[in-house]
């Protein structure tokens, strides 16, 4: 069943899934640049461990999310648009479906059903709404963020 914690709702977000968000959206904030990025400079930047972020990276290009460039002046680069690169995608190629649930089938009452049968839709819309969700919303967002904090 869900986490819950004084009746609310906790989502369980692993290191690994936050980590290859950040390191789409910093890959999607230099799109239009040039230069492929380092790993080095996303590592630095957002505090991912090197090595943990080589794995990570490896397994998006697998998916055909990011390319890679060797060379002296190597990184990566996204294969397409952050337009086209939906939150929901990332979390499904670096976790797969681990936000799935299973119901206690010996335990299983009308009552424990109808609340399974209630987790599950909500799963659902949850998914929905993350594959909704482009790395160019992500980035609209925190640009707005940032002009807002010059009027503070």
């Amino acid at each position: 069943m869900w986490p819950t914690f004084h009746g609310r709702l906790i989502v369980n977000i692993s290191a690994k899934t936050e980590y290859a968000c950040m390191a789409i959206l910093e890959l999607a904030s230099r799109y239009s640049e040039k230069p492929p990025v380092r790993i080095k400079d996303i590592s630095e930047r957002h505090g991912i461990p090197n090595r943990f972020l080589v794995q990570i990276l490896l397994q998006l290009k697998g998916a055909g999310l990011v390319i890679s460039i060797r060379g002296a002046s190597g990184g990566y680069r996204l294969a397409y648009s952050p337009k086209e690169i939906t939150l929901g995608q990332v979390m499904s190629i670096v976790d797969g479906h681990s936000s799935e649930l299973h119901q206690n089938s010996e335990n299983s009452t009308p009552l424990s059903a109808v609340l399974f049968s209630t987790w599950t839709m909500m799963l659902e819309k949850h998914q929905s709404r993350l594959h909704k969700i482009t790395f160019a919303d992500l980035l609209e967002q925190a640009a707005g963020q940032s002009e807002a904090m010059y009027y503070i």
